[in-house]
């Protein structure tokens, strides 16, 4: 017998269909339920790469007497993050304050109305770690609510009103300048790991806003962030953490070296991976970091692209029920499967009897091979082999947010890089955004197997936005723009608090929750007001409309404080603070297409210019010089013909690739 989640599209909500708990999705009718029934909510959310969400599922929601009881005091609903992140962002909120700390499988009751009066994360199915058993749990909860049911709904409304401070903040009037950056670098030191790279301990996340931070200090003469960057990048690549075989990285590594990694591979982790890796090559000239942006790249499009032409979110931890099963080897299956080839595979990659894992080996790059073909031979047969096993299960829903983020990723590489498919294949999941995840003009949330659900939220608009601006500079395609302002100008209307300033995480026209939060604080994304907060100044820049910057920078000083204190909760807002400190780079380049045209293009691109944008155009109509007004005037006679100014002072124009290097280096 299935429940109610059965008739869901979430691959999360399916995996708990069969479960003997009467799990409703969240909606009207299951608050309904509740105040009908008197009962307390038992909400659990989690999402489908979650390796103790299945382990919590396994030992308890699939018991039949742990079921029973839950049926019998709860009305249960089950919620899955990804799909719902303002839920999520509230709930968390909570149990945060409730238990100082957060995670998933999340576990909280609330009353009837919705209002958190306990909760936490993983509960085991008996006493374990100081954590009671889940039954004793639901027990306690459900006397509770008989026996003290005005100190329970007291205790809810308390924390009800506590919810939301941050979004609660008022714009500081500091000033935003090059200092705030300088002084979050000096915080970033003091976390760094100079053996290993990353920022702090075991378990190591890879932190690439924080790289991309790094970057951009680098470009402007910060002589240690460079070499932090390097160590960093380097050190991952080598480490399990990176799939040595078919590319992508793990969430994170469960040891400081990042040889052990938390399987489960996740979408947003890898396009900004594959972005930090690709500036990291434009930046440095390094080959290696190109070769490895171009694996991430080939992962993603070989593995996590719907037939639709969208992105897929997430790869389990675990197959056949246990964590990395699909990923490692046996010295002895290497020798059978790589054959003449296996002395270099097992050189190369570390290999050895005891392995690095629960006696099997995870492959890391312990040293450069000595013959890159016979490498390259042993790889593919590996890989052929692997293709075998059983698969971890992928979660085959598309989410408009991470396929902004996804496709900005490959659109920015591909630019740089010269992969002209990569564009391409960012075009085509974003016209697939654009086309099946809008209804009535209104983005949207989820995709999958043709039905959509839940209104779009503003991290949803700011990806899609980000998505857009480097469409347009990566195809000179004025269409990208015009969306980009559209989705820009949709996004204030539906999310922006003119009053307290920064965006809401849901639209004015979406259902009302027990608090409104805003998404602040760079975690395993951008926070949408970070991503808000950079690509309204690159549209402003780029269309001349300073309202955009206004926006930009109220967002900015409503975190002005805490951002240089906690550099790496603000990885990709510090970048913002940087694009709005420093002098932005307007780069124009009209006339035909024509081999020194694409020359010029190429000059551009190949260099990391983190608070430049670009501008290509044929021979712009009055339409479009309204539309992008550093078109104005610049028709070249038909001529290649290149702009470079800063802040509104222009040089010379030039006509020729060598001539625009030269103002590029000045």
């Amino acid at each position: 017998m299935t429940n109610r989640l059965a008739e869901e599209t979430s691959p999360y909500l399916l995996q708990h269909k069969d479960n003997p708990v009467d799990w409703w999705p969240w909606s009207d009718e299951a608050l309904d339920e509740a105040l009908r029934t008197d009962k307390p909510i038992l909400l659990s959310i989690g999402y489908a790469a979650c390796l103790w969400c299945h382990v919590m599922e396994r030992e308890s929601f699939e018991n039949e007497e742990t079921a029973r009881m839950m049926n019998e005091l709860f009305v249960n609903i089950k919620v899955d993050r990804e799909e719902r992140p303002d839920l999520d962002a509230v709930y968390m909120e909570a149990v945060q304050t409730m238990t100082g700390q957060g995670g998933w499988p999340m576990t909280m009751f609330l009353t009837p109305e919705g209002h958190p009066f306990f909760g936490g994360t993983y509960f085991p199915p008996e006493d374990r770690h100081g954590l009671p058993s889940f039954r004793k749990l639901l027990e306690a909860v459900a006397e509770g609510w008989r026996e003290r049911r005005d100190v329970v709904e007291k205790q809810g409304r308390l924390l009800t009103d506590q919810l939301g401070a941050v979004s609660k903040l008022k714009p500081s009037q500091g000033d935003i300048g090059p200092h705030v950056v300088d002084q979050a670098f000096v915080e970033l030191k003091s976390s760094f790991d100079p053996l290993y790279g990353g920022f702090g301990g075991a378990p190591k996340f890879p932190q690439p806003m924080t790289i991309d931070l790094l970057l951009r200090l680098a470009a402007r003469g910060n002589d240690e962030a460079g070499p932090m960057v390097t160590n960093t990048l380097d050190s991952m690549a080598r480490g399990g953490i990176f799939d040595q075989l078919a590319g992508g990285f793990a969430r994170y590594s469960v040891d400081r070296e990042w040889i052990v990694p938390h399987f489960e591979k996740m979408l947003y982790d890898n396009a900004q991976l594959l972005r930090s890796f690709a500036r990291s090559a434009l930046a440095t000239g390094s080959k290696f970091h190109e070769q490895i942006a171009t694996s991430t790249a080939e992962w993603m499009l070989s593995e996590m692209v719907d037939e639709s032409g969208g992105f897929w979110s997430t790869l389990d931890a675990d197959s056949e029920g246990v964590e990395g099963k699909f990923y490692v080897w046996s010295i002895d299956e290497v020798r059978e499967v790589a054959g003449d080839d296996a002395d270099e595979a097992i050189r190369t990659w570390g290999i050895s009897e005891e392995g690095n894992f629960e006696g099997a080996n995870i492959l890391v790059r312990a040293q450069d091979p000595t013959d890159p073909e016979s490498l390259e031979r042993a790889r593919r047969a590996l890989l052929e082999r692997r293709s075998l096993r059983v698969r971890p299960a992928t979660d085959t829903k598309v989410l408009t947010a991470w396929n902004g983020l996804a496709a900005s990723a490959l659109a920015e590489a591909g630019a740089g890089l010269g992969r002209r498919d990569w564009i391409d294949a960012a075009e085509r999941a974003m016209r697939f955004v654009l086309s099946e995840l809008r209804v009535d003009g209104r983005l949207m949330r989820s995709y999958r197997n043709g039905v959509v659900k839940h209104l779009g939220y503003s991290e949803d608009y700011a990806m899609v936005l980000e998505a857009s601006l480097r469409l347009f500079e990566a195809t000179g395609r004025t269409e990208w723009l015009r969306t980009a302002k559209s989705i820009a100008d949709q996004a204030i209307e539906l999310f922006h608090d003119s009053h307290g300033g920064g965006f809401h995480t849901t639209g004015d026209d979406a259902p009302r929750l027990v608090a409104r939060s805003k998404d602040l604080i760079d975690n395993a994304l951008p926070a949408a007001n970070s991503v808000f907060a950079m690509e309204l100044q690159r549209l402003a820049a780029l269309t001349g409309e300073e309202s955009y910057r206004d926006i930009a920078a109220q967002i900015i000083r409503l975190m002005l404080e805490p951002v240089a204190r906690t550099p790496l909760g603000f990885g990709h807002l510090l970048g913002a603070v940087d694009l709005y400190a420093s002098a932005t780079r307007e780069i124009v380049i009209v006339g035909s297409p024509s081999e020194e045209r694409s020359r010029m293009e190429q000059e551009v691109r190949s260099r990391f210019l983190p608070n430049a944008v670009l501008v290509i155009a044929e021979h712009p109509d009055d339409e479009t010089k309204q539309l992008i007004p550093l078109l104005e005037g610049r028709d070249g006679d038909g001529v290649a013909t290149a702009y470079v100014c800063t802040n509104g002072t222009c040089r010379l124009p030039v006509t020729t690739a060598a001539e625009l290097a030269v103002q590029l280096d000045g």
